[in-house]
């Protein structure tokens, strides 16, 4: 897959190609982690008890989808909002290492790998979010410059805007990393 990054009035455009045309990413951004960088409660896959999110990237913008259960409740009838931070914070650290990879002009999951960890999170809840809803988060980054990508998302359930967020990405430091797993080998 090859990726071309566009810069307009300091916003990043990121652009996926491949000889078939733009395609969308057949697998999500967290099955190219590592498994020693797979335990996220949010998105990591092997952590049998998190939110298992997935994000999938479509050269500009990644989009997952989450459905709330029972006890993810604030109110009755509605979603509890650390769950929606949560949600815009996992979905917009995938997202920032999709963005990462392209702009880097590499196949997601190729070595050194690029991994993300939140510098900081904003959120704005604009209405309450039903729980009995299908959330569907679409994130787009906004910035790329060096280990940090800024990425803005939008929670909609039942197409209504119920919140929006920015992610301050910036790539998992070194000594982060569990021995014997270093980003770079």
């Amino acid at each position: 897959m090859l990726f071309r990054i566009k810069t307009i009035n300091r916003r990043v455009s990121v652009a996926s190609t491949t000889q078939m045309g733009n395609k969308k990413m057949a697998k999500p951004i967290q099955d190219f982690y590592p498994d020693e960088l797979a335990h996220c409660y949010g998105c990591g896959r092997l952590n049998p008890q998190g939110l298992q999110i997935k994000s999938y990237w479509d050269g500009t913008k990644a989009v997952a989808s989450f459905t709330p259960r029972a006890y993810h409740t604030a109110i009755p009838g509605f979603v509890y909002g650390g769950l929606i931070a949560s949600l815009i914070d996992c979905h917009g650290t995938g997202t920032a290492a999709a963005a990462a990879y392209a702009a880097q002009g590499r196949p997601p999951g190729s070595k050194p790998h690029l991994r993300f960890v939140t510098a900081s999170l904003k959120v704005d809840y604009l209405k309450p979010t039903p729980i009995d809803k299908v959330l569907v988060l679409t994130a787009r980054p906004v910035e790329i410059k060096g280990r940090k990508v800024v990425v803005d998302v939008e929670l909609l359930a039942d197409s209504e805007k119920c919140a929006i967020g920015r992610v301050v990405a910036v790539q998992l430091p070194e000594e982060w990393t569990p021995a014997g797993s270093s980003p770079g080998q």
